[in-house]
């Protein structure tokens, strides 16, 4: 007669003198092994977590449990099997007490998920037992009302087999025997009843009926081919086991290394649980030729650590300094070669325009600013100085004051030759923009009244720190914004303003064709702070540090390599719902057409009519925060499409009359309707001449 296998799981009350009690709950599982071939016997495999679980991680036996309990103020959960119906509804009838909680359920690994909560304390008892109260359950069913909600002591869900027929049921149960008697039920082929206490609890409950089909079988019976080395192979480098084994073992001082198949299950469980030791170690593993790559080592004891010698030690600390020390070494002559390369790149750059002859044939210490924009236009480039004069004059400007500060970085007024000059030093953080503003600024025949005039720009070290410089044209009147906040405009004003800007953006936009022309640019973040106001009231745009550049004869479009976008305040609606055409450069003109309406916007605002002007505000300052996010802009532009609001007394002015119809025609919620730079700038020089005749006229 076989011996019975024996799992225990002990629990026991225990009395401290505080009072409180504290339960550990005791399960005894006992199953023949005879009763695993019984006939009949559905048993399903389980997690097992907890003390009395061996090596292995699984269990088997009829229902699977999950239970937490209270054992000296902690709280212990175990999940594991229990063997035997009857034992099984004894157990899984109980009621959950303040020191105990056990929750059943059937099926192949069902306990893997299952969570309990801590036990209430302040549960009620009468005659020992607690006093479960009325819960709202989900009720499905013939029985059930309309609203297909019961109360009662618990909640039940339940599965009968009726003809082949599964029927689910779920509802309410009295604390009554009847009650308990039915959720203590044990589980059948034709009857599975699971019950629980709490609000609704059974809503996702679902029941399966056990079958046969779920029986587990003993694991690993089947036999898997083996890699096979050593002196035990006799039939080759391959054998057929239960399990495939790969052993180190030390024998008179030398190591053997062995790989092979254990033929028993028995045999092979027994021999793979053996610790690694000194002197041996197995690993073990089934599946088709498992063991083919598996190596193995000993383990390594603090004594033996200890018994390097001083040498290897050495060697160990000494070795990655010396590799450390020649990396470094090849990353400086490495830096230093780049270096090398970058500067007769920027000299055979300057050559390549003919610039080299220009910088030797002019005396920089003593030329002017105009002297040397003159001799950089006439040489035909149209751009910026040459890029070694460039770096001349950043070395000799004086810094006098700070002027502006923003997001990029500081703007100062700075002195070189007795002239005044704007330094914008862009902090660290926004090289990329610094290089892509340069890199626009050194485009061919970008040079334009109404775009800022472009000196020099430059990498210098001020106060052990790198500085980005750009240097431009000094504009004293300052941005736009801060112009518009402290000065009223008159129609003509306006119109000069208006219209120099439009003529500014219509020669980004358009391409000029030739050996010295220039591609097409779009600005992405037009705005007032972004334009200069000159002395003779025209303005000029700035701040180049986001354009983009579109070369039709390629169709190459150059977005560079700046990650940030524009203002949020001036986003179009095609930027703010991320419906625009990210590879088609018209695309980006579009998005400038509709800040430049809303720059025209701010200027009208600022001038007079009959007397009468508004005080500066920014676009959509009535529905928006000061600071407005990407999500406020984009429910106030795209959702609601609200626009900017146009005073009644612009209308009683032909000039704002005609500024108005202009920006509605920059504001279209389709970017194609909207104008283009070139028409805007023909339509503000008709509005102008205009006003130029009525002058005449009176």
């Amino acid at each position: 007669m076989m011996r019975p296998l024996t799992r225990e799981v002990h629990f026991q009350r225990s009395t401290v003198t505080s009072g409180d009690m504290f339960l550990l709950v005791v399960i005894t599982l006992v199953l023949p092994c005879s009763s695993l071939e019984g006939e009949g016997s559905v048993r399903n495999e389980c997690l097992c977590d907890g003390s009395s679980c061996s090596s292995e991680d699984r269990c088997f036996g009829q229902q699977c449990f999950t239970s937490l309990s209270i054992l000296n103020g902690t709280s212990v959960l175990l999940k594991g099997c229990i063997v035997g119906n009857e034992y099984g509804a004894l157990r899984c009838g109980n009621v959950p007490t303040p020191e105990l909680v056990v929750e059943c359920c059937y099926g192949h690994l069902c306990n893997m998920n299952t969570s309990l909560q801590s036990p209430v304390k302040d549960v009620e008892l009468s005659a020992g037992r607690p006093v479960l109260r009325d819960q709202e359950c989900v009720c499905e069913g013939g029985e059930c009302e309309h609203d297909h909600r019961c109360t009662g002591q618990q909640c039940f869900s339940s599965l009968k087999m009726i003809d082949g027929a599964a029927i689910q049921q779920k509802g309410c149960l009295r604390d009554d025997e009847e009650g308990r008697a039915t959720c203590a039920m044990p589980p059948s082929s034709a009857h599975v009843v699971k019950c629980c206490q709490g609000h609704l609890c059974n809503m996702n409950v679902t029941v399966q009926a056990p079958g046969k089909e779920e029986e587990v079988k003993p694991p690993i019976k089947e036999e898997h081919q083996c890699v096979c080395e050593g002196s035990s192979c006799v039939t080759g480098n391959r054998c057929m086991g239960h399990q495939c084994f790969t052993s180190l073992t030390v024998n008179a001082g030398s190591l053997m290394y062995q790989k092979g198949c254990f033929k028993a299950y028995e045999q092979s469980t027994l021999t793979c649980k053996t610790p690694p030791s000194r002197d041996q170690i197995v690993e073990c593993c089934h599946g088709h030729l498992c063991n083919m790559n598996s190596t193995v080592e000993l383990p390594v004891k603090a004594d033996e650590l200890s018994s390097y010698s001083v040498t290897t030690l050495a060697i160990v600390i000494v070795a990655p300094i010396i590799v450390l020390i020649i990396l470094s070494a090849v990353a400086i002559l490495v830096f230093r070669r780049i270096h090398h390369n970058q500067m007769e790149r920027l000299t055979s750059r300057d050559a390549e325009y003919g610039t080299i002859d220009g910088l030797i044939a002019s005396n920089v210490g003593e030329s002017t600013l105009a002297d040397l924009l003159d001799h950089s236009c006439t040489s035909g480039s149209g751009s910026g100085l040459p890029f070694l004069v460039q770096r001349t004059v950043a070395r000799q400007i004086t810094l006098n004051e700070c002027v502006g500060k923003g997001r990029y970085g500081e703007v100062w007024r700075g002195q070189w030759q007795g002239e005044s000059v704007a330094v914008k030093i862009f902090s660290s953080r926004d090289e990329k923009s610094w290089f892509r503003e340069t890199e626009i600024y050194n485009t061919v025949l970008l040079r334009h009244e109404n775009i800022l005039g472009f000196i020099a720009s430059d990498m210098t070290s001020r106060n052990s720190s790198t500085q980005l410089w750009l240097i431009t044209h000094f504009h004293e009147m300052g941005s736009l914004y801060d112009y518009l906040q402290l000065s009223t405009l008159d129609a003509s004003s306006c119109l000069r303003m208006a219209l120099s800007i439009a003529s500014g953006l219509a020669h980004l936009h358009v391409e000029i064709f030739g050996t010295q022309g220039k591609p097409a640019i779009a600005h992405r973040d037009l705005k007032s702070k972004n334009i200069l106001v000159k002395k003779n009231g025209q303005c000029c745009i700035a701040d180049l540090g986001l354009a983009v550049m579109h070369f039709q004869d390629t169709n190459e479009l150059d977005v560079g390599n700046n990650p940030k976008v524009g203002t949020k305040r001036y986003m179009a609606p095609e930027v703010l719902d991320d419906s625009i055409q990210m590879d088609c450069f018209e695309s980006y003109k579009r998005v400038d057409i509709w800040a430049l309406g809303l720059v025209l916007w701010e200027i009208a605002r600022r001038t007079v009519s009959n007397g009468i002007v508004e005080d500066y505000k920014p676009p959509f300052h009535d529905v928006v925060p000061s600071d407005p996010s990407f999500e406020d802009m984009k429910k106030v532009v795209c959702v609601d499409q609200q626009r900017p609001n146009i005073p009644n007394r612009w209308f009683s002015d032909p000039t704002l009359t005609s500024m108005a119809k202009l920006m509605k025609e920059c504001w279209y919620q389709n970017p194609s309707a909207r104008l283009t730079a070139l028409r805007i700038k023909k339509t503000l020089t008709k509005i102008d001449n205009s006003l130029d005749k009525i002058k005449t006229d009176i």
